[in-house]
């Protein structure tokens, strides 16, 4: 029996035998690409091929995807573990074409694989073709030999597929197995088209992209068709393996195993299994989320991973684990997997750490989401009301992770159900707004309309790296959108023949700079890249024509000042993670003129050992003169060399490897400097959270980083003169007088009691009598909360049986107090109710015991209100 690894390797090798190059999974997390939440199939990196704003080396590739569907518009998070078929994160098989080959050789190739290399039973495979995809259906017939009534049409809404609402689309053919007539279903008539039963098993999709649809819908011929395949592994390995459901697959079983251990509990295909599916189809795709660089957060990526994750930490308690155990689970996914992903093994750690920490939060989450739960029953019960609102439902759902079924099963417990429909209906919102998140379709369009006007245009040549300055032609100028042959005084895109201007890319900012023509001058302030073509993005003074021989000159020493900053980010990373720990992985940086800001995983805030250590670290290697050198090599090279290549970048067949002494070795496509010196000094000015196991540092380096220190110098001269003490001598001296400060403190508050007390002691007099009962109700400007509390048992002691209650506005705020001797609460008189009632008045709220109540509210203006209502409450109550 192949095992899933085996299967994945002759899919790839047999491609490879016929043409196709194997490229490597791309990352969960979309390079470039924000119409996507997560890689959802094996097209998506080779969206901008199929597009023609990308042009790679090959016409022919297979991969091995990654690929996660839990969010966004596919989503089969809820489905999971309710099914045999649907993951949260599993991987897609595929082979495509580039305007190389098409149909006929796309059927042969999965019917070859399939039957002769697989050795899957002919006589169990169907097709299903598109409803007027004639071609398709003949070929199969012609190649493989299916018999025409195997071979079924059906509609666009299961055979024909679009990238988007225009652009690339086409016919697609599906492969389905028959698992035997022991799995159909009830229905009278058990046939593939008719019925979706797990008699019929779709193992891979042909998609044919041969049109290209407008905005008026009309599909036109493409020039060169391509073709765009996917089959899940682990479908194909339940298959080969002979088993019921994926669940069932050696992809899963060491999962499940674990789970049985962990509980004490055996699996079952049944019902009861339910939460074993789910915890393991989840570790799998937190392991590989995580491992791609995505933490949990509020929004995102990171919200959806969150669910994900808190998900399988319910089913865990729902099995009686108690506390975090998800984390457990990572190992077992990194042993199952780490032949086709050995970067699951350098990240299993900082992996298990961000699950635990999750777990841990979620944990004490849970527990208040439970009591939450019970103080929504206890108001219904309250209020007579029969049912939890969708409102309440969805805040659970939420906020702490309670899915409706579970609120359901507590509501119910206590004859109580749930607002189906409103829940649903604040679901839908919530959906409408991540799919207003996800448009991004924009940039795409616009990207899509450049490769269009710039069709036949030779690519640009960056010459940056090695001089700032290049004499050469106006190749194009764009303008609204449109390609001119003449620019003047106007804003437009100039594209160049060969230019020395850096692309924004990478996190470093772009060149700014000017084109010089013989009648005008164009002045650069952002470059973009564009497939092959760089875009210069400026205005012209004057006048520019295509075709047009002009000088392009950078702006050295912004230039520089970039470099400076982009060698310093790769030694502040290094040092990080000597310091750190190796979990401290760059996240996003931004490299400009004036600063850098690097972003990297870790848990804690930085302690003030910690950054001086990793200053220390950065500037000893900036004064060792350290050479930064360039290297250019294969990335199985660059890795071989100890390169650190960072997760999620793309990165192409050759890449640019920059070393600075033996210190510090990554890929990089930005600007530096030759020698570390040139970065004179770097200084740490900020570091901070930017969300749950994401850190931030800004830095400053050269002629920035000595201002910064100069103007430091300078407030600490200020200061030492204020308080008239040399800058050496300045924290012994602020330490005497903020303790000199702290005793005059005390010896006012001692004041202050005394003149409350006393100002507190002449209100004895106003205190009025009923039926022999002293009540004093009255304010007291100025008194904080915990000064009125203690004035107002005082005067209460001292009137003996009464009741008092004293009001107090302080900066816009009230405070109000109640206190009401013992006898009179046993007769009925309350200090809590007073106060509840009397706070409401000021905008408040609040209560306390029957002897001694305190509130606070906001409307001071509204206090004379309050307390005349606190003398009519307690007139009544006696």
């Amino acid at each position: 029996m192949l095992t899933s690894n085996e299967i994945r390797q002759l899919f790839l090798d047999y491609f490879a035998r016929n043409g196709h190059t194997v490229v490597s999974s791309s990352s969960l997390v979309p390079v470039n690409d924000p119409t996507l939440l997560f890689a959802n199939a094996g097209m998506n990196q080779f969206k901008d091929v199929f597009l023609g704003i990308d042009k790679r080396p090959y016409r022919r590739a297979t991969t091995a995807q990654k690929c996660v569907r839990a969010g966004g518009k596919h989503n089969d998070l809820e489905t999971v573990g309710r099914t045999a078929r649907h993951h949260t994160f599993f991987e897609m098989l595929g082979n495509f074409s580039f305007g190389d080959y098409f149909k006929r050789e796309a059927i042969f190739y999965a019917w070859d694989f399939l039957t002769t290399v697989l050795g899957l039973p002919r006589e169990r495979l169907w097709v299903t073709v598109f409803l007027d995809d004639d071609e398709a259906f003949h070929l199969w017939q012609e190649i493989a030999g299916i018999p025409a009534e195997k071979i079924i049409r059906l509609g666009e809404k299961d055979n024909f597929w679009a990238m988007g609402d225009t652009g690339p689309c086409g016919p697609c053919s599906e492969i389905i197995y028959d698992r035997g007539e022991e799995y159909r279903c009830n229905a009278p008539e058990c046939a593939l088209g008719v019925c979706d039963c797990d008699r019929w098993l779709e193992i891979w999709n042909l998609v044919f992209m041969q049109f290209n649809r407008d905005e008026q819908g009309n599909m036109t011929p493409l020039p060169r068709p391509s073709i765009d395949t996917g089959m899940g592994l682990e479908r194909l390995t339940s298959v080969l393996q002979g088993v019921e459901s994926n669940f069932e697959t050696d992809l899963f079983t060491p999962v499940l195993k674990k789970i049985e251990e962990l509980t004490g509990r055996s699996y079952s295909r049944g019902p009861d299994g339910f939460p074993f599916r789910v915890i393991a189809d989840h570790s799998r795709s937190c392991t590989f989320l995580i491992s791609d660089g995505v933490l949990p957060s509020n929004e995102g990526r990171g919200y959806v991973l969150r669910r994900i994750l808190r998900r399988a930490v319910r089913f865990g308690k729902l099995l009686g684990i108690e506390g975090p155990f998800l984390y457990r689970m990572v190992e077992v996914v990194v042993n199952k997997m780490q032949d086709a992903y050995p970067e699951l093994v350098e990240r299993q750690e900082f992996v298990e750490k961000v699950i635990k920490l999750e777990e841990e939060r979620f944990l004490v989450t849970l527990n208040e989401g439970i009591r939450k739960v019970d103080d929504i029953i206890n108001r219904c019960q309250a209020e007579g009301r029969q049912e939890i609102s969708g409102a309440e439902a969805f805040m659970l759902y939420d906020t702490y992770g309670f899915p409706l079924d579970l609120t359901e099963d507590i509501g119910e417990e206590h004859g109580l159900t749930v607002d189906k429909e409103g829940f649903n209906r604040m679901m839908e919102e919530q959906r409408e707004r991540a799919r207003q998140a996800q448009k991004g379709e924009d940039a795409f369009a616009w990207e899509k309309r450049l490769a269009e006007v710039l069709e036949g245009v030779p690519a640009s040549e960056f010459e940056g790296y090695q001089r700032l300055f290049a004499a050469t032609n106006v190749q194009a100028i764009i303008q609204n959108d449109e390609e001119v042959d003449v620019i003047h005084d106007a804003r437009g895109i100039l594209v160049l023949q060969e230019t020395p201007f850096y692309a924004e890319s990478g996190g470093q900012v772009a060149d700014t700079g000017i084109i010089k023509g013989e009648r005008g001058i164009f002045t650069v302030d952002g470059v973009k890249k564009v497939a092959g073509w760089i875009l210069h993005y400026g205005r012209v003074e004057g006048r520019l024509a295509k075709g047009e021989k002009v000088r392009a000159e950078v702006d050295a020493q912004r230039r520089l000042a970039t470099a400076r900053n982009h060698t310093a980010t790769h030694l502040l990373h290094k040092a990080l993670r000597l310091v750190l720990g190796e979990h401290a992985q760059q996240k996003g940086s931004l490299v400009e003129p004036e600063r850098l800001r690097f972003d990297f995983s870790h848990f804690a805030p930085l302690s003030e050992e910690d950054i001086q250590r990793i200053e220390e670290i950065v500037n000893l290697k900036i004064w060792e003169l350290q050479p930064v050198e360039v290297a250019l090599t294969s990335l199985e090279e660059a890795r071989k060399m100890g390169a650190m290549a960072l997760f999620g970048e793309k990165y192409g067949d050759e890449v640019r490897v920059i070393s600075i002494g033996d210190f510090s070795r990554e890929l990089c496509g930005g600007t530096h400097v030759e020698n570390t010196g040139q970065i004179g000094i770097l200084k740490i000015i900020n570091e901070g959270s930017i969300g749950a196991g994401l850190r931030r540092v800004e830095a400053l380096t050269g002629s920035g980083a000595l201002a910064h220190l100069t103007g430091s110098e300078k407030e600490l001269k200020r200061a030492a003169a204020v308080i008239k003490a040399p800058p050496q001598e300045l924290v012994e001296r602020l330490e005497t007088l903020n303790r000199q400060i702290r005793e005059k403190e005390k010896e006012i508050e001692v004041l202050k009691g005394k003149l409350s007390r006393q100002e507190a002691g002449n209100l004895l007099y106003q205190a009025t009598e009923i039926g022999g009962i002293k009540v004093l109700v009255t304010e007291m400007p100025g008194q904080d909360m915990n000064t009125l509390r203690q004035n107002a048992e005082m005067l209460r002691d001292k009137l003996g049986t009464s009741a008092v209650v004293l009001g107090s506005a302080t900066d816009g705020k009230v405070n109000l107090v109640a206190f009401v001797s013992k006898e009179l609460t046993e007769r009925g008189l309350h200090a809590g109710k007073i106060i509840s009632a009397v706070a409401k008045v000021v905008g408040g709220g609040g209560g306390g015991r029957p002897d001694m109540a305190q509130a606070g509210g906001k409307d001071a203006h509204r206090l004379p209100d309050a307390l005349q209502l606190a003398r009519e409450l307690v007139q009544k109550a006696l």
